[in-house]
């Protein structure tokens, strides 16, 4: 890869956003109505071992001297995520999460300096949620995980803050309290965004652990098992992705193509 032109290719993929940011100031059997869609992102175009490639020299070039205070720092903290042996969340995705995040942080409303991101854009069968640690810039798993019955088969593409409606939510989360429920150990969500995910709670929405939630049965069948609306996850990261990120922790649940919520959502505009 040419990297004397790297630099410049990041202004456009900063440049391109499905979404208006300012800068800072279980059930596998059920009838999913969603549609498969296309979903093209612009930082596709370029893996996350090249984009570790780039160099603080390179983000002192004039191209990245054009960014935004605000982009700069997201740019940064994105190329200094340490993947282990996973892979990074798509760019826009984290820009997104990371405006939330600091303005919660800011709020006082976190306790825990980990962000947790699930990309609903991408379809059930890929591991689609991250959970980063933000003080190491590191992440810590990189896992697939199911979305509501009723928000779609394969592809999440309906979401809802409605009791019954068996889907999914976008948005922010605070992490709350554990409990044994049928499901075994799980993980209550505080839904932050009023109309949105608010009713979160009320609806049951938890992070639990689902036998249908199975990346390789996900495989064999074209989609994952999906929920009654929660973030199911397998069973052999679930206990420990819940005993770390309970308490107080950032959650964020993102889709590119809905609009509707990335232009109105207070936590990141």
């Amino acid at each position: 890869m040419n990297f004397k032109f790297l630099p410049i290719m990041m202004v456009g993929l900063l440049s391109f956003k499905p979404m208006v940011i300012s800068a800072p100031d279980g059930d596998n059997n059920g009838n999913g109505n969603g549609k498969k869609v296309t979903v093209v992102t612009k930082s596709s175009t370029m893996k996350s071992k090249d984009l570790a490639a780039v160099t603080k020299t390179n983000l002192k070039s004039d191209a990245t001297n054009n960014l935004s205070t605000f982009d700069r720092l997201v740019l940064s903290e994105y190329l200094d995520l340490d993947e282990k042996n996973f892979a990074k969340p798509e760019l826009e995705s984290f820009k997104a999460a990371f405006k939330g995040y600091q303005k919660l942080k800011d709020e006082g409303k976190l306790e825990k300096n980990l962000l947790t991101i699930i990309d609903f854009t991408k379809s059930s069968t890929e591991r689609r949620m991250w959970v980063i640690d933000m003080d190491k810039q590191e992440i810590l798993h990189h896992t697939v995980v199911s979305h509501g019955r009723n928000s779609g088969k394969e592809f999440a593409s309906d979401f809802s803050n409605t009791p019954e409606s068996f889907k999914s939510s976008l948005g922010f989360f605070t992490t709350a309290e554990t409990y044994f429920g049928k499901h075994g150990l799980s993980l209550r969500l505080d839904g932050l965004e009023p109309g949105i995910n608010d009713n979160a709670r009320d609806r049951h929405i938890v992070i639990h652990a689902a036998d249908y939630a199975n990346e390789n049965l996900g495989k064999r069948q074209g989609y994952l098992g999906r929920s009654l609306g929660c973030p199911a996850l397998p069973f052999d990261v679930a206990h420990n992705i819940i005993n770390l990120i309970k308490d107080e922790s950032c959650l964020f649940i993102y889709h590119a193509d809905k609009a509707d919520y990335l232009t109105k959502s207070k936590l990141l505009n």
